[in-house]
């Protein structure tokens, strides 16, 4: 692996363990030529998944991205990391267990918002409020009242 400081080619392994929900391998690695530590995942891939935009372009689907949506709906809530990372790895294994290669858009916010629904109901509105473009205060009360019975 190569160093992201320096650039050095050969890094060593100083420390691996299993992530919480045993989904990856956290190894913390050092770099002998310039002396940093740094932590890389490694993750099980079952198969290359593409998401296909509304307006029909193809692109590899990006496991960082739905993490840092998720991320930006649980902010400053009482969320931690690690159920942030649980709720991408529901989501992640969901699709490759699917059977399908490609998804949608549509299909990634349903589930996003299917695992924060049972996360936290703030985030859960934050992120549907984005993710079904919500124009007026009212699309938030027909929303709210729709969770609510």
């Amino acid at each position: 692996m190569r160093c992201p400081f320096c650039g050095h080619d050969d890094t060593q392994v100083k420390d691996s363990r299993s992530s919480e929900d045993n989904s990856a391998i956290r190894r913390r690695r050092m770099c002998p030529e310039c002396g940093s530590r740094f932590t890389t995942f490694e993750r099980i891939q079952i198969r290359e998944l593409v998401v296909v935009k509304k307006d029909g372009r193809r692109k590899p689907f990006d496991r960082n991205k739905l993490t840092q949506s998720i991320g930006i709906a649980v902010r400053k809530r009482p969320v931690t990391e690690e159920q942030v990372e649980q709720a991408v790895n529901q989501v992640v294994r969901k699709f490759e267990s699917s059977g399908e290669h490609e998804l949608t858009t549509d299909q990634i916010g349903e589930a996003v918002m299917e695992v924060l629904a049972n996360l936290d109901p703030v985030a859960y509105v934050r992120f549907a409020s984005v993710y079904k473009e919500f124009r007026e205060a009212r699309d938030f009360e027909d929303f709210i009242g729709n969770i609510v019975t």
